[in-house]
C-alpha cells in the first residue's frame, strides 16, 4: 500500500471536519473516497447515506458529534479490517469506555485516538522544561484556552450546545487535550475538582469548564477552558527558579529566583529569553503531525501500540470521573 494512494473514508462532514480535509487535500498520498452522514441528502457524489460505502476505503476518519464515537467504532468492528482514525473522546460514559478496552486486539491494533497536542510544540516546551536549570522544580501550571463560540450566531441549534446529548461537550473537546498533556507530563493525579458552568446563556450544555488538579508528584495544575470569553491562549508553568508564560504569542522566561533591589528585596526576575510563539499555528501544525503519523502507520501497514491506546483511555477516564464527580 506505500505506494498507492489511500482511501479515505469521512464520518462527518463540517466543522473540525473542515480542519481535517485542508490537511488532507495538501496530501498526495491519500484521497478522500466518501463523507458519510446518516441522514442528510446533499447532492454530491462523494456524500453517502450508505454506511456499507466507507468499508471500501484503507481508512475511515470518526469526526461527528462525541455522543457518536463509540457507536461507530462498534459499527466498524465486526464488518471493517481498516484503519480508524478518531477524534477524541473515545467514549463519553463509562460503560462505553469499558467495552473499548474489551475490544479484540488485532482491531484495537488499527484504531488511532486524535490526541493531536501530544505532537504539538506546545508539549515539547513544557516537557523540556520539566528538571531546567531557570525555571527549576515545577510546582505549578496554569493553562487558558477560550473563546466566543458560544455568541455566534447559530451555536445553540448545534451539537455543542445540546446539553442531553452532550453537557460536557467544553470538557470532552478542549479540555480533554491538556488533561491529557497534564498526565503525560506530570504524571498520575491524586486528588481533582472539576466546576463546569454554562456562563453564556446559549444552548443547555456546559460552556466553560475548570479543572484543578493535584498530582502525585506535587505539581498542581489549573485548566480553564470556555466558549463564553475573547480569545486566550496562556500558559504560566511555575517553578522554584523561575517561571514561564506564553501570552499574545510570546514566549518568556523570567529568571533566576534570587533577584533582589538594593534594600534586598525579592524583585520579579530579568527577562531570560524571548521568542516567539503562535498558539493557532501550533494546534495546526499538531494536527498535520497527527494526521502524518496515522497515514504512515496505515501506508506501512503498521499497527499502533497498545500502549497508545491505553493513554488515550487512560485520559478519557479519568475526565469522565471528573464529569461524574462534579
Amino acid at each position: 500500500m506505500s505506494t498507492l494512494v489511500i482511501k479515505l473514508g469521512i464520518i462527518g462532514y463540517r466543522n473540525h471536519v473542515e480542519r481535517l480535509v485542508e490537511v488532507l487535500q495538501k496530501r498526495k498520498d491519500c484521497k478522500i473516497k466518501y463523507f458519510y452522514h446518516p441522514t442528510k441528502k446533499i447532492k454530491n457524489s462523494k456524500i453517502t447515506n450508505n454506511f456499507k460505502d466507507l468499508f471500501l476505503c484503507d481508512a475511515i476518519i470518526i469526526s461527528s458529534p462525541n455522543s457518536t464515537h463509540y457507536e461507530y467504532i462498534k459499527k466498524l468492528e465486526k464488518n471493517y479490517s481498516g484503519y480508524i482514525f478518531c477524534e477524541k473522546p473515545p467514549a463519553t460514559n463509562l460503560f462505553e469506555l469499558k467495552n473499548l478496552k474489551n475490544l479484540n486486539l488485532k482491531f484495537k491494533s488499527k484504531i488511532f485516538f486524535n490526541f493531536n497536542y501530544r505532537f504539538s510544540n506546545f508539549n515539547r516546551i513544557i516537557n523540556k522544561n520539566l528538571n531546567s536549570k531557570k525555571l527549576g522544580k515545577i510546582i505549578n501550571v496554569n493553562i487558558i484556552s477560550s473563546h466566543g463560540l458560544a455568541f455566534k450566531k447559530g451555536y445553540a441549534s448545534t451539537w455543542r450546545a445540546d446539553g442531553k446529548n452532550n453537557l460536557n461537550n467544553i470538557l470532552e473537546t478542549v479540555s480533554i487535550h491538556f488533561l491529557d498533556l497534564a498526565i503525560l507530563n506530570f504524571g498520575s493525579i491524586v486528588k481533582s475538582h472539576n466546576i463546569s458552568n454554562l456562563i453564556s446563556k446559549k444552548g443547555t450544555s456546559h460552556d466553560t469548564s475548570y479543572l484543578l488538579l493535584n498530582h502525585k508528584n506535587g505539581v498542581l495544575t489549573s485548566i480553564l477552558n470556555s466558549y463564553a470569553t475573547p480569545l486566550i491562549e496562556e500558559l504560566m508553568i511555575v517553578g522554584t527558579n523561575g517561571y514561564l508564560t506564553i501570552r499574545n504569542n510570546k514566549l518568556k522566561i523570567y529568571s533566576p529566583r534570587s533577584t533582589f533591589d538594593k534594600k534586598g528585596f525579592f524583585i520579579s526576575p530579568p527577562i531570560s529569553s524571548t521568542t516567539n510563539f503562535n498558539m493557532k499555528s501550533d494546534y495546526n501544525n499538531s494536527l498535520k503531525k497527527s494526521i502524518h503519523f496515522f497515514i504512515s502507520h496505515v501506508k506501512n501497514k503498521k499497527n499502533f501500540s497498545a500502549n497508545n491506546y491505553k493513554l488515550s483511555l487512560e485520559t478519557n477516564e479519568i475526565l469522565l470521573k471528573l464529569e461524574k464527580n462534579r
